[in-house]
């Protein structure tokens, strides 16, 4: 950020530093890096709850940036300052991509500490044993969190251990002597999955006793699995009202997310379009046939569609499915194959690498899929859906997806289901920005795809 100012006052004419005292230019440099450096820590940027895993750092970063660069405009509209056009020209895109690398380069060194047991919050659980369950799988899941389980509290006064992923966790006591045990185990993070039935003052109480200690308490609610970032809290006298956002699939931001579907689409289709033809010659000389496979797939509303794929099967693929059927490794209703032999041999490096779905940004032009969605269900899938299921179609599928980055085929289909749905209800424009950003790297590390 400071080199990117320095850098526009040195391309800009007119010395740094005149008759010996500070040049108007470098005068101009301080002020953009610290106006910037003020609006960056208002914005809580470095918020320990923000670093390692989301995108809320980023988004602070570029909402700060943009802020402190709005503010400089304005004064440079009132007092004429030269050279701060010169700044708000080159070092608000310059500084802001650099600080966005490495913010970025900074966050692949937490996650390989956290990997190793390092930069992590020791944490105790506490609440009932399904609750405890249920919290631990997903502090553990993904190590990028930081949290470090070493030990549950219990509402039931068991000593039996809990038994997650065929990890045991040590009850260290009971439901009300948590903040105690958190002590004796040395946890700076108390995390509460539920209450005691018949202690309504035991979250007031544990907050007390915890004054004084190093410990965070976070209190944990299933429904955040469900309305995510349409939470909010409301303090109404005392009573702390949670507010969901009841979500909405028509609107504003729905045009913007298809403008930028339009946008992104006629972009990739340029390189696209050059590397077609070696793919069609190599599909060619591996497996006699079309070049392209169309696939009936049912989009928003339930609306079917023609999607498209590069070929990576033999033409008698669908011939030859009946066959296979029973050995199908599918989640649910899908049936996939880890050693489909139906696979050609270009198909198998097409599929690993998701070279197979670039014909999609048809798709996505044409108005029938999402660059970024739920995953594009079969005709057959969607008979068996649910009221619950069915909301995956309230919106229009994608080419990629939180399933395609979360494991991909690897996912059960109670998990898969679970990804959708959280997606569609909860979206936003960063959500897709960083979804696009991490299939890009799942295509360079590919894991899940067959």
């Amino acid at each position: 950020m400071t080199g990117a100012a320095v850098v526009t006052e040195l391309l800009a004419p007119g010395p740094l530093v005149a008759a010996g005292a500070l040049g108007p230019a470098l005068r101009v440099a301080v002020l953009v890096v610290g106006s910037w450096l003020v609006l960056l820590w208002l914005a809580h940027t470095r918020d320990p709850a923000i670093l390692g895993s989301g995108g809320t750092e980023y988004t602070r970063v570029a909402h700060a940036s943009g802020l402190a660069f709005g503010m400089l405009s304005i004064v440079f509209l009132v007092f004429q300052i030269p050279g701060l056009r010169m700044q708000l020209m080159v070092a608000l895109p310059l500084g802001l991509l650099t600080l966005l690398v490495s913010r970025w380069l900074w966050r692949k060194r937490l996650i390989r500490d956290r990997e190793h047991g390092e930069c992590v919050s020791r944490v105790i659980v506490a609440g009932t044993r399904d609750d405890v369950e249920y919290v631990i799988d997903k502090l553990v899941h993904d190590p990028h969190h930081g949290y470090l389980v070493v030990g549950v509290t219990t509402t039931d006064g068991g000593k039996d251990p809990i038994d997650v992923d065929d990890h045991p966790y040590p009850v260290i006591g009971p439901v009300r002597r948590t903040a105690a045990c958190g002590r004796a185990a040395g946890a700076d993070t108390i995390v509460v999955a539920s209450t005691p039935d018949d202690d309504r003052d035991f979250v007031r109480r544990l907050g007390w006793e915890l004054e004084g200690t190093a410990a965070e308490l976070i209190l944990c609610n299933r429904l955040t699995d469900v309305a995510g970032p349409r939470l909010s809290l409301r303090p109404l006298d005392g009573l702390p009202l949670v507010q969901v956002r009841i979500p909405g699939f028509e609107g504003g931001i729905h045009a913007i997310k298809r403008a930028m579907d339009i946008l992104l689409s006629l972009i990739a289709l340029v390189p696209i379009t050059v590397i077609a033809p070696f793919i069609a010659m190599a599909i060619l000389m591996d497996s006699p046939g079309p070049v392209l496979f169309r696939q009936l797939r049912v989009g928003r509303d339930g609306r079917q569609f023609w999607m498209l794929k590069f070929r990576t099967m033999g033409v008698d693929a669908e011939e030859r499915r009946e066959e296979l059927i029973a050995h199908d490794e599918g989640a649910g209703p899908l049936f996939k194959l880890k050693h489909d032999p139906r696979v050609t041999r270009v198909g198998r490096l097409l599929r690993r690498y998701s070279i197979d779905e670039l014909p999609q940004f048809v798709n996505v032009l044409r108005g029938e899929m999402s660059i970024v969605g739920p995953r594009p269900p079969l005709p057959s899938e969607t008979t068996s859906y649910d009221g619950r299921v069915c909301r995956r179609l309230y919106i229009k599928p994608g080419i990629t997806g939180l399933w395609q980055v979360s494991g991909r085929s690897d996912l059960s289909w109670d998990e898969s289901i679970r990804l959708d749905l959280r997606y569609v209800e909860n979206w936003s424009i960063a959500t897709d920005l960083m979804i696009m950003w991490r299939t890009a790297r799942v295509m360079v590390r590919p894991s899940g795809a067959y």
